[in-house]
């Protein structure tokens, strides 16, 4: 009797502490659901409460099993998890030195290699990047220190909420914002920072009710101060040959409005401007544009077939150098912010480490380097490939998934749904409260910063004050042996077949301007 006694108030003392503990674990996860759901740093924590925790779990642990269990740092796509990394890291803002070597390996073929000089620039002589001007001929020309900005990602493909981040946190930082082609959204103003407002092959926000460019509303646009230039997408590295895709679910009223389409109806760009099937076309849309804004006009464009591009420099010095775009934006095959076919996506267009050697290159030959700025996009999210970028003859380095990250993008692939997990890309308003402007533009500013301030420390390793000064002999490649040879030298160049003309006269002019 005494030790049945004894053995039922064990038991009962049993499950008290079971109890106890249940109920001490269900107020943990009280706390910790209340906390998720009212802080606005961690999108999946708020979104996802509690559960969301496991990401962050799950990710420490694969620092340390994921050599035997997950992929390496460098083996994921399209972004690995290194430069992610680094991202993440600028973006907080916090400590992005590394210990015990690198994880790169330097003897794979195609690295990148900076030719550290022997007498670095001391700090006290490091510059600023240079002032590049766009438009000289212009009447507004447009003057900007940036080398790196938030290229077009529209309002539609991206939240309210992420259009608002990527707008004042460029307006912190000091770059541009470009609209992408879905038009002019309040939310791009919002931030008070300059903007590039894209004309797509739709027209959005430039339409009239037949889908007609309208000059009424370009210049209703060019009146905004923000709005610094205005770029005409010809083609994007998602898709080359195809218009931009926005699916229905993703067509609000307030997208709709915005585009001048129907609500609820999947929007669906044309793969080509109908008022632009040509060289000569191109040029003389350039200069309506212009000559309605008054402000520097340019293009965007994934090269492919490249014949085009000698015959609109023919057509320049026909009509003069005045007559040049203001600017080309060269997107590569491998971009990708936007929902494409897959065919389009892997097999489409030339990727820039082959376009923007050939494309500066033409522009040399030609004699209007210094008249047509070169932007260049694709993949171009660390400071080593912005640096290789300049070097190759870019004025300006554009990226849309960089700062994607910045926003807290996790590569979930879901941007072409209305299923974005940290709301970036989607309408959803239950997955967009994840997403805090104020915080997010926070992270924004310091990305570009930290970008910017990173391509200059590799710019003073060479030798140069500042990172516009970098130039390809700065760069070796690694080629199939495993060892470096001069970028130079494998970097495939410009084949330029262009009547013999002095240029001399047009430089001048453009001096003269200048």
């Amino acid at each position: 009797m005494i030790n049945s006694h004894w053995a039922l108030t064990l038991l009962t003392w049993l499950e008290v502490v079971f109890i106890a503990i249940l109920g001490l674990a269900l107020l943990v996860v009280v706390i910790m659901y209340v906390t998720d759901i009212t802080q606005n740093t961690h999108a999946i924590r708020k979104n996802y409460p509690v559960l969301g925790r496991f990401r962050y779990f799950f990710e420490h642990l694969g620092e340390f099993f994921r050599q035997y269990f997950f992929a390496q740092d460098r083996e994921e796509m399209p972004f690995n998890r290194a430069d992610r990394s680094w991202v993440y890291r600028a973006a907080k803002d916090i400590d992005n030195n590394l210990g015990f070597g690198s994880t790169l390996d330097l003897n794979q073929p195609g690295t990148l290699i900076f030719l550290n000089s022997a007498f670095p620039i001391q700090e006290q002589d490091a510059l600023m990047p240079s002032p590049v001007t766009v438009g000289p001929f212009c009447k507004f020309p447009y003057t900007t220190h940036s080398i790196f900005n938030i290229s077009g990602m529209s309002y539609g493909a991206i939240s309210k909420p992420a259009v608002l981040a990527l707008s004042r946190g460029a307006a912190k930082a000091g770059c541009w914002l470009n609209t992408g082609e879905g038009g002019l959204s309040p939310y791009h103003l919002d931030g008070g920072c300059d903007l590039v407002f894209q004309i797509g092959t739709a027209k959005y926000g430039v339409r009239d009710l037949l889908g007609n460019l309208s000059d009424e509303h370009l210049r209703n646009l060019a009146a905004k101060s923000q709005i610094k230039m205005f770029e005409i997408k010809l083609s994007q590295g998602a898709k080359p040959g195809k218009g931009g895709i926005l699916p229905a679910e993703k067509v609000s009223a307030e997208v709709a409005q915005i585009r001048g389409i129907t609500e609820g109806e999947a929007s669906i760009s044309p793969n080509g401007h109908t008022d632009i099937r040509s060289a000569v076309d191109l040029l003389n849309m350039v200069n309506h544009i212009r000559d309605v804004t008054g402000k520097p006009v340019g293009f965007k464009a994934v090269l492919g077939e490249k014949r085009w591009l000698m015959e609109l420099i023919n057509e320049i010095r026909t009509q003069g150098i005045e007559s040049a775009p203001d600017f080309i934006t060269l997107d590569s095959a491998d971009g990708g912010s936007g929902a494409a076919p897959q065919p389009l996506l892997d097999h489409v267009g030339l990727p820039i480490k082959e376009s923007l050697p050939w494309l500066t290159g033409l522009l040399r030959e030609a004699g209007l380097k210094e008249r047509i700025k070169v932007i260049v996009a694709g993949k171009l999210i660390t400071p080593h490939m912005v640096a290789w970028a300049l070097a190759s003859g870019a004025d300006f380095v554009n990226s849309a998934r960089g700062f994607m990250f910045a926003l807290g993008c996790i590569q979930a692939l879901q941007c072409h749904k209305n299923t974005c997990p940290t709301g970036i890309t989607t309408h959803n308003a239950k997955l967009q409260k994840g997403l805090d402007p104020t915080d997010k533009a926070e992270r924004v500013a310091a990305y570009q910063r930290n970008i910017t301030k990173s391509v200059a420390m590799i710019a003073h390793s060479c030798g140069v004050a500042e990172p516009r000064q970098l130039r390809t002999e700065h760069i070796n490649i690694v080629g199939a042996n495993g060892f470096s040879v001069p970028l130079d030298e494998v970097t495939p160049q410009a084949i330029i077949i262009l009547p013999p003309q002095s240029h001399s006269s047009s430089i001048d002019k453009l001096a003269d301007k200048s």
